[in-house]
């Protein structure tokens, strides 16, 4: 009986000889990389390199200066910004943009479960901590139900047990389907499936 290789699975993103000029300075210049769907693919290399420029483009906030970029797929960025007002409860804060991404109210009671943020539900954003912070920015994102998640150092300003909390959300995201690509100087405490390293 003959047997059938799995097809590989679509690309969600695929980079051709990216450049970016940013105040009239080469940023980087050609880039290329390929992300299958439902995969992980990280971004390496020092602060300054281009991981968070590289992001932004994929986002389609920034354009490139050459080459060519293909994104198969709704798309969530979780940056540096807070991106959650700072008046409202946690849970009142993502719930609202459940709501505008079409999620259900429970997206949001799940992830922040999944990341350790049910104890601050009830806390105003303004008071969240650095590390609390960016758990709900992430959180936001994992919320989307967005094809592809792209996450900025989402491992900054994390404690031990914050960090593994993240790493075992985002394994679950990739496991679900979820194209993540990932842009970190840290390890991440998951196996990416593609690595780009922006030193080089």
């Amino acid at each position: 009986m003959e047997q059938r290789q799995a097809e590989p699975a679509p690309d969600a993103v695929v980079i051709d000889r990216l450049a970016c000029l940013r105040g009239g300075r080469l940023v980087f210049e050609r880039l290329d990389w390929r992300i299958a769907r439902g995969t992980l693919g990280l971004l390496t290399g020092p602060n300054g390199a281009g991981k968070s420029t590289l992001l932004r483009i994929i986002a389609g906030l920034l354009r490139p200066a050459a080459g060519s970029i293909m994104v198969e797929g709704r798309v969530a960025l979780a940056d540096e910004r807070r991106a959650l007002d700072p008046l409202p409860t946690l849970r009142q804060g993502l719930r609202f943009w459940a709501a505008m991404d079409a999620q259900p109210a429970t997206a949001t009671d799940r992830v922040l479960e999944s990341l350790g943020l049910a104890p601050l539900a009830d806390v105003p954003v303004r008071m969240l901590s650095t590390g609390q912070t960016k758990r709900a920015v992430v959180a936001r994102a994992l919320q989307s139900g967005a094809d592809i998640m792209l996450l900025d150092e989402p491992m900054n300003g994390l404690d031990k047990a914050s960090a593994a909390l993240m790493a075992a959300a985002l394994a679950a995201q990739v496991r679900a389907g979820t194209t993540l690509v990932l842009a970190s100087h840290i390890p991440i405490g998951i196996d990416p499936t593609t690595t780009l390293d922006m030193a080089i």
